[in-house]
C-alpha cells in the first residue's frame, strides 16, 4: 500500500462523507445533509486529501486567511487506515501550505484530546462556541 497526498485536489461531497462516514468523525458531522456537505467542500480554503490508489482515505479541512490563523475544521481517516501516520501526515501538510506567522487552531473530538499533545499542539482553555440553537443575548 502507497499512500500519496494531495494539497487542494477537488473531491465531492460523496468522497469527504465516505471519509467521514468511515472515521469516527462522521457521528459529529452532518453527513445525511448533502446541501451541508457540499458547501463544506466548497468553502473550505485548504483541503488535503491522503489517497490509497483512487481511494480517498483521509482529509484535512480548513478555513484560513494563510497568514494570521487557520482553522483545521475537519481531520478524518478511514478506520482501517488509521495508526499509520496518515493524520499526523494530513496536518504536517496543512501546517506547511501557512504562512510562518500563521497560527494553526482546531477543536478535537473527545475520542482524540490525548492524540494532538503528542503532536505538539497546546491546549488553549479560552476558546468559546456559539451552539446553532442559541442566539446573542
Amino acid at each position: 500500500m502507497t499512500i500519496t497526498y494531495e494539497v487542494n485536489r477537488v473531491i465531492t461531497a460523496a468522497e469527504f462523507i465516505d471519509v467521514l462516514a468511515h472515521s469516527s468523525l462522521g457521528v459529529r458531522r452532518p453527513i445525511d445533509n448533502l446541501a451541508t456537505m457540499e458547501g463544506m467542500v466548497k468553502n473550505a480554503d485548504l483541503t488535503v486529501t491522503a489517497w490509497d490508489g483512487e481511494t480517498i482515505v483521509g482529509v484535512s479541512r480548513s478555513i484560513t486567511d494563510f497568514h494570521y490563523a487557520c482553522y483545521l475544521s475537519d481531520l478524518a481517516v478511514k478506520e482501517a487506515y488509521q495508526g499509520l501516520g496518515i493524520g499526523k501526515k494530513l496536518i504536517q501538510l496543512t501546517n506547511e501550505q501557512l504562512g510562518h506567522h500563521c497560527k494553526l487552531l482546531l477543536i478535537s473530538a473527545p475520542a482524540a484530546s490525548e492524540y494532538y499533545p503528542k503532536l505538539g499542539f497546546v491546549k488553549n482553555d479560552r476558546a468559546w462556541e456559539l451552539p446553532r440553537d442559541k442566539q446573542i443575548s
